[in-house]
């Protein structure tokens, strides 16, 4: 059985608002509403990851890397 709950809702300033009940707290500070039908669909906004916490779940690479240095002109060259 779905959890449901009667709510009022009001103005805030130019917008109609409600009021979330605590049982229904989404996490985060932001979220997408779109309407589908007459029904109102809110869902919260995955927090997105930083870099360092990305990579920090990466398994160690255990290939040598290449040597991105090879064939190209030294910078004592004169062609330069």
């Amino acid at each position: 059985m779905k959890a449901e709950r009667h709510v009022r809702l009001f103005r805030n300033g130019r917008n109609q608002a409600v009021r979330i009940p605590r049982e229904f707290e989404l996490p985060g500070d932001e979220a997408i509403m779109r309407q589908e039908g007459e029904r109102l669909v809110i869902e919260p906004i995955k927090p997105r990851r930083d870099l360092l916490e990305i990579l920090a779940t990466l398994e160690p690479i255990d290939e040598a890397f290449p040597d991105v240095d090879e064939g190209l002109l030294p910078l004592d060259d004169p062609r330069l």
